[in-house]
């Protein structure tokens, strides 16, 4: 049984970050993360995009396309898979900065950043599949059933399936804590988590960092 759950859309570049700070307390705590999805084209259906900046519905279109690039990818590699689609992407939009690249050409993006991390061109084709969505719209589903609904990604839940389980929406860092640092952040966000805490929030942020 997994130890964490982290629901993510890949086209959220705070959910990278969020992620990468996962990976590191997961690599020093030998923890087991499942990658689970959560959609923002789907918890957003009922937005009016029109009123939103632009190219908000072209970033999240491109994230369920990746995110069925990860189920067809979890179908045969199972959760390590996923987290290699996630990586890979997650490295190629937000780390190296090749957004544009990617909204300029989404089929040829997907192809290409599969054929780089050398996992199966082929998943690219599942961009379109629609079969994918069903799982992804429970999982999303499940996310928000845990935090509440007026959330985005990511979602993490401590100890699931388990009478200890807690979810929180976030955290939203701008940078990756490494060492001792990631470690700090997380058990302190694991006691606000199960102490049932609804809301710490500041809209002050600094620019995000992906190193």
């Amino acid at each position: 049984m997994a130890d964490v759950n982290f629901h993510f859309d890949p086209i959220c570049p705070w959910a990278w970050i969020t992620s990468r700070w996962v990976t590191e307390v997961q690599q020093l705590r030998n923890y087991d993360v499942s990658w689970k999805f959560i959609s923002l084209k789907m918890i957003n259906e009922s937005t009016d995009y029109s009123k939103m900046s632009p190219g908000h519905l072209e970033g999240h279109v491109f994230g369920l396309e990746v995110l069925r690039i990860a189920s067809a990818a979890r179908t045969t590699d199972g959760n390590p898979g996923v987290a290699s689609v996630y990586t890979a992407f997650g490295t190629a939009l937000h780390t190296n900065h090749r957004r544009e690249e990617a909204m300029k050409d989404s089929p040829a993006f997907y192809a290409k950043v599969l054929t780089e991390a050398g996992l199966p061109v082929k998943w690219a084709e599942s961009s379109t599949d629609t079969a994918h969505d069903e799982v992804i719209r429970f999982e999303s589903k499940a996310a928000l059933e845990r935090t509440g609904k007026d959330v985005g990604t990511p979602i993490i839940t401590f100890n699931p399936q388990t009478d200890r389980e807690a979810s929180v929406f976030g955290p939203v860092i701008s940078k990756i804590p490494r060492g001792e640092e990631a470690v700090r952040l997380w058990d302190a966000v694991q006691i606000i988590a199960e102490s049932g805490v609804s809301e710490i929030k500041r809209t002050l942020r600094d620019r995000p960092q992906y190193d």
